[in-house]
């Protein structure tokens, strides 16, 4: 190496640039310069600071994805069980049901014609219709199964009665009158039922936001733990780039470029698997829906259709992962580098 102008600031001055160059294309990249010096004294950088290839940054890729993919999981089901308890309220909140029990000594059939007139000329009831014996038996089939013999069991009578929703009738005192008509009838609001239902999508909710929130802390730990390790193998670069000038903004802008594209990469691979998963899973119901068990998990959580809503989701939670994980490397390296200048 030729040492030029040695007693003067400007020889001092290239003849660190020259050793710091040395260094880095030995360390680094022996066949390429990595550091450039421009006239201004601006820095630029030809080749990431942190290796694109290791074996810590795969792994990274891998845990990120893994952890988006569980909290879209996460927030995807959420989406479905709010969407389905919502779709459930609504439609229980139109229809009301009147169920009459078979009583000794009387006609069910005229008592299911008397209530069926009395809801019809109430204002306020949109429709009114009068369950078979075979429909009421029916509803029986999802928990007590097919091929049961029900012909003995007095099985209750159902009469279901569409509401205006714009104009709701009086239930209450249509109850009444329906019960003063025909013994053993009772009108049913669903109100006790929608309650229950909304208080179980809210649980259900929390319980996704709080595991939501559980991923999201163990990704930002494995994030910091991450350009921890990065600053610490790269550490005698770091030193050497800030002893010749190179600013904190600089260094900790190519650490945080270098984890971005870490981040970017692991948050479309588990946000992808996780669009994939549903949309197999949406395939899988549809042979689902012939089985008892099918129809109620259809009941509860509908279609396993993933509506845009839970689509906007899944990529926000993309980019806000490549964010987090660009900003935590970001702050990390700027306290490292705090600690230098001090």
């Amino acid at each position: 190496m030729k040492l030029v102008g040695w007693c003067s600031p400007t020889g001092v001055f290239i003849f660190l640039s020259e050793i710091m160059l040395d260094f880095l294309r030995d360390l680094l990249a022996p066949n390429r310069p990595r550091l450039m010096i421009k006239a201004d004294n601006a820095f630029s950088i030809k080749t990431p600071l942190v290796p694109a290839n290791s074996v810590a940054g795969r792994s990274l890729v891998m845990v990120i994805a893994i952890m988006t993919f569980l909290a879209a999981l996460t927030a995807g089901a959420a989406t479905l069980i709010a969407e389905a308890s919502s779709d459930w309220r609504g439609e229980a909140a139109s229809e009301a049901s009147i169920q009459l029990r078979p009583t000794q000594g009387r006609d069910i059939e005229a008592d299911l014609e008397t209530a069926a007139d009395i809801a019809a000329k109430t204002h306020g009831v949109a429709s009114v219709k009068i369950y078979s014996k075979a429909e009421s038996e029916g509803l029986l089939t999802p928990w007590l199964g097919q091929g049961l013999d029900l012909q003995e069991l007095p099985v209750p009578r159902m009469i279901v009665l569409k509401l205006d929703t714009k104009e709701r009738p009086d239930l209450s005192k249509l109850g009444v009158e329906i019960v003063s008509a025909v013994p053993g009838a009772s009108l049913d609001d669903h109100h006790i039922f929608i309650s229950r239902l909304g208080d179980m999508a809210r649980a259900a909710t929390m319980i996704s936001l709080f595991i939501f929130i559980l991923v999201l802390i163990a990704l930002g730990i494995a994030v910091a733990s991450a350009t921890r390790a990065a600053v610490a193998t790269n550490r005698e670069i770091v030193e050497v780039l800030h002893l010749v000038g190179a600013t904190d903004r600089f260094i900790a802008r190519e650490f945080r470029r270098r984890f971005f594209s870490l981040g970017l990469s692991g948050a479309i691979l588990g946000g992808g698997g996780a669009i994939v998963f549903f949309a197999g899973v949406k395939l899988l119901s549809n042979s689902w829906r012939a089985t008892a068990g099918g129809d109620q998990t259809e009941a509860l959580f509908g279609d396993f259709t993933l509506s845009l809503t839970g689509y906007g989701i899944v990529v926000l939670l993309i980019a806000c992962v490549a964010g987090l994980t660009g900003y935590l490397s970001q702050k990390i390296v700027f306290r490292h580098l705090q600690r230098l200048n001090e």
